[in-house]
């Protein structure tokens, strides 16, 4: 079994008031994981980050003892949109994403696919490939992006693996495609991890339909709302519709000990509950 000093546990953090205090707050309550947001999660664009500003991050970063860091793309983003402009938009803000995160040595960038509002699954899927490819034309190949499995609201393309398997079927830098994981969005879609039976054959198919060498982040977050229901609400561990037992099997889960897990639930300003999140999975580890 694994190290449980080694373990990439922690949660979304913020970066109020300058990028590099985002890991004194990871620190602060126990994060060797952690996602955050590069600039504003409600804006299109943002200043540019200067190259003093991501030295003092870097550095901050080299110094602890967190391992790794995801970015979670901007809400606004939808490169699948059906109208030209906010596609092309999505797009232009996407690649500045991607950017950001190459100045400040990170890898892995999570996305929400994409909406289709009203054009279809399958035209959808092939301008969320075309988009990506665009941009990562632009790149410089150390940055992959995540898509992120999704609860299935709306038109939102992500609720089944097939749909985003087939994203990264039909774009041409497959190398810089990976998946996030996230245990609410999972249930919510129709995936029942409630039993252990369950799990494991959401694993399975996973690995059959995607394969987990492509897995490289998950969100633990519990869910307001039960199984199938396409709708995401996040809740605090336990006390949501996923039994901690889930949690548990997924810490102690040999496959899955590499890829880091991060919490995005309802937590305090002080992330007191994040704490007693994190120190509750760490504690589930065999």
């Amino acid at each position: 079994m694994h190290n449980r000093t080694t373990t990439l546990v922690g949660s979304h953090i913020s970066i109020a008031g300058s990028l590099e205090r985002c890991v004194q707050r990871g620190q602060s309550i126990g994060c060797t994981a952690m996602q955050i947001f590069t600039k504003s999660n409600h804006v299109w664009f943002d200043k540019p980050i200067s190259p003093a500003t991501a030295e003092k991050f870097k550095t901050a970063l080299a110094q602890s003892s967190i391992a790794s860091v995801i970015v979670h793309c901007g809400y606004l983003v939808n490169i699948g949109s059906k109208e030209p402009e906010k596609a092309q938009q999505s797009t232009k803000s996407l690649l500045e994403e991607v950017r950001r995160c190459e100045q400040l040595g990170l890898h892995y960038l999570v996305i929400h696919p994409g909406a289709h509002v009203g054009s279809g699954v399958a035209p959808c899927i092939t301008q969320i490939a075309k988009n990506l490819d665009y941009v990562l034309e632009q790149s410089n190949g150390t940055v992959t992006i995540l898509l992120e499995t999704m609860a299935g609201q709306g038109t939102t393309i992500g609720r089944s693996f097939e749909e985003l398997q087939s994203i990264r079927d039909q774009a041409q830098h497959k190398n810089n495609i990976g998946f996030c994981l996230d245990t609410c969005h999972i249930l919510a879609a129709g995936y029942d991890i409630t039993t252990d039976q369950g799990y494991e054959d959401m694993i399975t198919q996973f690995d059959t339909i995607i394969g987990l060498e492509h897995l490289k982040a998950i969100h633990v977050n519990d869910s307001k709302t039960p199984f199938n229901s396409h709708k995401d609400r996040h809740a605090p561990l336990g006390e949501g519709t996923i039994p901690l037992s889930t949690f548990k099997r997924m810490m102690n889960d040999p496959r899955l000990v590499d890829v880091p897990k991060v919490l995005e639930t309802p937590s305090d300003p002080e992330m007191h509950l994040w704490a007693k999140e994190i120190a509750m999975l760490k504690a589930m580890i065999a």
